[in-house]
């Protein structure tokens, strides 16, 4: 009966409360009426709240009595009390401070008027609903500061990110990536290196942009102290949507929102062929890779008609050549027996017409990109969820090259009612990257399988469909060259390729316990696993590569990668007293690395098509091992004076596992200070809504991997043989370990400014950096009497500088009109200050005698390679036979022309523009990137072989003489005169300084035309919101100080993923994608 009693007076209750609460509607606006999606509605006092539509319509319940606050970035927060009438319409006003929240340094909230330091920020809006499925790339553009480049077209290819310019050497550039508050690598595992293959991808590929709600870009080292050496390269931070869960605040019901888009790829780099001239030299006809020969016209003093292989002398029939496979007959290069195996006889002769091989090979891509995303929370707001699923289907514009992705995240956070709360993710990928090899290249054959470089200098003469690719009987390549010393490129489409297929979890969980409103302790776990299966393979019978190559190899390797990551942070938040408030963040932290890769390459293929270790004369093993751990402790205290004054001083010190016990541990001390002078005086009748200074100091370190502190033992178990018995060697490193190695240490000062003018209509923020690294860990050479070649040693100094500034002006505001015009500028330069007294240059990327290097006084952006020979006046040097000589001493000491460019451009900029009318909404972003050398042997093979309309139009007449400008060696001026194959064949590839352009670049990299459908038409459906877009990518462009007829993109990093730049070996090609995207919400 008790039970019953207490059970009716409960709902009693219930019903009471339930009876007492409506429901309140109406719409939330700006002073101009135009509605204010995604703003939020929340009852004071309590966690319950929500967000407004796209129409800034929203619905709570609520009792009469309470108090809601609404709230919106940028403006001013208002408060109505609920009363009588259900419906409540209000506008914001345009804030005179900045009141944004985001997210910093180890998932710490903050307002950004109260950060010292430059912080980035992308909001899903631009990233969601692209053309690649590389997030990297995404952000392109998008933040000062960020400079991205493609590793090449294919799609799944790595990525190479750079955040303000080069700080190093000896260890990577590349900045740490953070999801959801977990450290997540971002390695590019390449099947090889640049010169044997380039392909392979960066692990940021494994995340789904579909699935990222902002992106955060911490470019200083006072914004990232506080991640210690992990930093100090700046740190992009990604929260995904199953992440959001955190905050509660995502959605107050259940909604349902479909991502999906079609796109189509094609080569955008193809050149301007010209289709006058056929193969050889000097305008005769010959079996070459050159296109120096006969016009494609009768007559003329270049006409086929004079040439005896083309009037039909030789061949029987005018216009016509003996085919090239009979012709490799007569020279031994095929055997005799192999033309009525592939449909040919002797008398089989091959048209004088121009063709075009690009267009055979390379057809249209496409690119499906599905994304499904299911959130919501309880009417409380103490329980929210995220899931997620996305499925990438990429088909490249290069045949056998497909990315395939699928990916699946949950999401979820519970507020306990004895003040704990829970939050946790857990993600999962797989990712499946095929391609055919691409290698480096010259203009000649490769040094490696690949596919790129013998097709685009085919000689107009040849379709590569049209000539066989393999002996039918041995499967080996056949093409048309003499010897048969180039490598059919179907042949390789067909025989050789690269694949990656990686499986990947990562997520973290997190506790936190409130003591109370101002004080919590927050434990997070962090994970992040991959497991890489790579598999690379040719079969024998190629002609391109070593030896080993040409007999078939076969690799099969597993890389692992384990990351885990522990964090205990105490947070509080106080107010001192009416004018000053505090905000601390104390804790400790743990991450450790394990690399582990292990496999088996063989060699000497037995039978052709069968791919197992056991068809393959040799194996060897391919094992590598390394193991880190940081642990550290931290703390960060902010102090905020009357909201005009903010100070903030940071400290991390780390230890590291593979150091020395004096010089594992070291210290990041760093401080802000953030000025807002328009909450000091009153600007009275200047247009200064908002004006913020600030200033910051940080530090870091760089950390070496590996066990560079000692000797390592190498052990080789098939080192050499002796009658047939594998002999197992154990040998010394050839490093010397130095105990005394330290991390080198960095430092740096940035300045900035903040401002809001003319009603919030311009934004504007600069700042300046100035960074400075020492005690670099160089490797120096050692006598050999010592027993070892090098060891590794502290010594050097680096600095760099540089400006950023974003620029964002509303020209146009109304009821159906707006205009938003932004733009971001990035300039930097890292000069090398000093080696120390006895180095002079050190090649850190590239070959030895082509590559970027360190030299005391210059960019460290340098490039150095061998250089047209100069009289003591400067003058270019001819030799007898007219052409240049060249100077191979690459030691800049010696010899001021071995600098024969610097990669840095001397700025990018980039404008984006957004055009509203009514529904329909027109963007796009246009680059600039102005200045940056580039050897590219991609124009200068097309230039010397005679291939593209430079060599053959209105301004080069290839059937006169030629006169080089310059001195002969006794000092006179040069007389010498030269046919067209001189001029370009034999000068150009002979000095690397002739081979290097001016890389400067315009782009139009995006553009959309996007419309939303009418909510009144959706009011009878299941559709919250409905959105179709059209979208096109990297549409146009023109690097103008390149020739025009190779249409070069030089958006190429082909030296791979790391720190060298300005090098392309025809081992990338970019791509254009345009097609159409829609968006539905439930």
């Amino acid at each position: 009966m008790k039970s019953l009693f207490r059970l009716l007076v409960i709902s009693m209750l219930v019903l009471q409360t339930s009876l007492a609460q409506e429901t309140i509607s109406g719409v939330v606006s700006d002073n101009d009426g135009l509605p204010l999606p995604g703003a939020t509605v929340l009852i004071q006092g309590t966690t319950t709240g929500v967000t407004t539509d796209f129409d800034g319509n929203f619905s709570i319940n609520a009792s009469e009595g309470q108090i809601l606050e609404f709230s919106f970035v940028g403006y001013e927060t208002a408060v109505v009390t609920v009363g009588s009438s259900n419906v409540i319409n209000i506008s914001l006003s345009l804030g005179t401070q900045l009141e944004e929240v985001i997210v910093t340094s180890l998932g710490i909230t903050r307002e950004k008027r109260a950060l010292g330091y430059a912080v980035s920020e992308v909001d899903n809006s631009q990233v969601e609903s692209r053309a690649t499925g590389d997030v990297a790339r995404i952000l392109s553009g998008k933040a000062s500061g960020v400079q991205v480049t493609d590793q090449g077209g294919l799609s799944g290819s790595g990525t190479n990110v750079i955040i303000r310019g080069l700080s190093t050497f000896s260890a990577s550039n590349q900045p740490l990536f953070v999801v959801d508050g977990v450290p997540f690598s971002s390695d590019t595992n390449a099947m090889g290196g640049f010169t044997s293959g380039n392909n392979g991808s960066s692990r940021f590929l494994d995340l789904d942009p579909n699935n990222i709600e902002s992106v955060n870009v911490l470019k200083g080292l006072a914004a990232a102290t506080l991640y210690g050496s992990q930093g100090r390269n700046g740190v992009i931070l990604i929260t995904t949507k199953s992440g959001t869960t955190a905050s509660g605040m995502k959605a107050t019901k259940n909604e349902i929102t479909v991502n999906t888009s079609y796109f189509s790829s094609e080569l955008a780099m193809k050149p301007d062929y010209q289709n006058k001239y056929g193969g050889g030299f000097d305008q005769s006809f010959g079996w070459f890779f050159s296109n120096w020969g006969p016009s494609f016209d009768k007559e003329g003093p270049a006409g086929w008609g004079r040439q005896p292989a083309l009037n039909g002398t030789l061949s029987g029939q005018p216009g016509y050549v003996i085919h090239p496979y009979v012709n490799n007959l007569s020279s031994n290069a095929l055997p005799k027996n192999l033309l009525p195996l592939i449909g040919l006889s002797m008398d089989s002769v091959y048209e004088w017409a121009p063709r075009d091989s690009i267009d055979e090979l390379f057809r249209t891509g496409s690119i499906f990109n599905t994304n499904v995303n299911f959130r919501g929370q309880s009417s409380d707001g103490k329980l929210s969820y995220n899931v997620n699923y996305g499925n990438l289907d990429d088909e490249g514009f290069t045949p056998n090259n497909n990315l395939r992705r699928s990916s699946l995240s949950f999401g979820g956070r519970m507020a306990l009612s004895n003040r704990f709360t829970v939050n946790g993710t857990i993600n999962y990928s797989q990712t499946r990257f095929k391609a055919p090899p691409i290698a480096s290249s010259y203009g000649g054959t490769a040094a490696a399988n690949s596919l790129y470089d013998v097709v685009f200098f085919t000689p107009r003469q040849l379709s590569i469909t049209e000539l066989p690719y393999a002996n039918p009987i041995t499967q080996a390549s056949i093409y048309y060259y003499g010897s048969n010393a180039i490598q059919h490129p179907l042949w390789t489409l067909n025989n050789a390729e690269d694949k990656q297929n990686t499986q990947r979890i990562y997520g973290g969980t997190s506790l936190q316990y409130d003591f109370n409103d101002n004080l919590n302790i927050q434990y997070r776990y962090g994970y992040d696993v991959y497991s890489e299966d790579n598999m690379s393979y040719s079969n024998k019978g190629g002609q391109t590569g070593s030896n080993e190559d040409k007999s078939g190899f076969y690799e099969k390797w597993n890389n692992t990668n384990t990351i885990f990551n522990h964090q205990i942070t105490l947070n509080g938040d106080f107010d001192l007293d009416e004018l000053w408030g505090v905000n601390f963040n104390i804790g400790a932290t743990s991450n450790s690395v394990e690399y582990d890769r292990n496999g088996v390459r063989s060699t000497g293929q037995n039978v052709y098509g069968i791919f197992r270790h056991f068809n393959f004369n040799q194996q060897e093993e391919i094992e590598t091992y390394s193991k880190r751990n940081v642990t550290g402790i931290f703390g960060q205290a902010s102090f905020d004076y009357d909201n005009f004054l903010y100070v903030t001083f940071s400290a991390r010190q780390d230890w590291v596992s593979n150091l020395s016990e004096e010089n594992r541990s070291i210290t990041y001390p760093s401080a802000s200070i953030a000025i807002v002078p328009t909450s000091m005086f009153d600007f009275g009748e200047l247009p200064i809504d908002f004006l913020k200074l600030r200033v910051a100091y940080g530090t870091s370190a760089t950390f070496p991997f590996g066990y560079p502190i000692a000797a390592t033992l190498a052990l080789d178990t098939k080192d050499f043989k002796i009658g047939g018995t594998n002999i197992i060697t154990n040998s010394s490193g050839s490093q010397l370990g130095n105990v005394g190695l330290k991390p080198e240490l960095l430092a740096e000062v940035e300045f900035g400014l903040e401002a809001n003018l003319f009603n919030n209509r311009l934004n504007a923020e600069i700042s300046y950096y100035d960074r400075k690294t020492t005690d670099l860990i160089i490797t120096r050479p050692l006598d050999p009497a010592t027993g070892y070649s090098s060891t590794r040693t502290n010594i050097g100094e680096i600095s760099s500088k540089g400006w950023e500034v974003d620029l964002s002006a509303d020209w146009l505001r109304g009821d159906k009109f707006n205009w938003n015009t932004s733009i971001n500028y990035m300039s930097t330069q890292s000069i090398v200050e000093d080696l120390g007294e006895d180095t002079d240059q050190i090649v850190y990327a590239g070959f030895t005698n082509l590559g970027n290097a360190a030299i005391p006084g210059l960019p460290l952006t340098s490039i150095i390679g061998s250089s047209v020979s100069r009289d003591a006046g400067g003058n270019p040097i001819v030799e007898g036979n007219g052409t240049y000589a060249t100077n191979y001493d690459t030691e800049y000491k010696n010899n001021p022309y071995a600098l024969i460019g610097d990669a840095n451009p001397d700025f990018i900029a980039n404008l984006s523009n957004t055009i509203t009318y009514g529904n329909l909404s027109l963007s796009f972003l246009f680059n600039a990137t102005i200045g940056g050398d580039m050897y590219s042997p991609f124009n200068s093979t097309l230039l010397s072989r005679g291939l593209t309309t430079d060599t053959a139009g209105p301004n080069f007449n290839r059937e006169l003489a030629f006169l080089l400008p310059g001195v002969l060696p006794d000092s006179s001026p040069n007389n010498r005169m030269i046919n067209n194959s001189t001029f370009t064949f034999s000068t150009i590839f002979y000095a690397s300084e002739l081979e290097t352009w001016d890389a400067s670049v315009l782009r139009l990299s995006e553009l959309s035309l996007t419309y939303d459908i009418p909510q009144k038409w959706l009011e009878s459906t299941p559709f919250g919101a409905i959105s179709v877009s059209a979208q096109g990518f990297n549409l146009w462009y023109d690097a103008y100080n390149t020739p025009p007829g190779s249409n070069f993109d030089p958006n190429i990093a082909g030296t791979g993923v790391g720190n060298g730049s300005g090098f392309e070996f025809f081992n990338g090609v970019s791509s254009k994608r345009y097609g159409v995207s829609l968006k539905l919400t439930f």
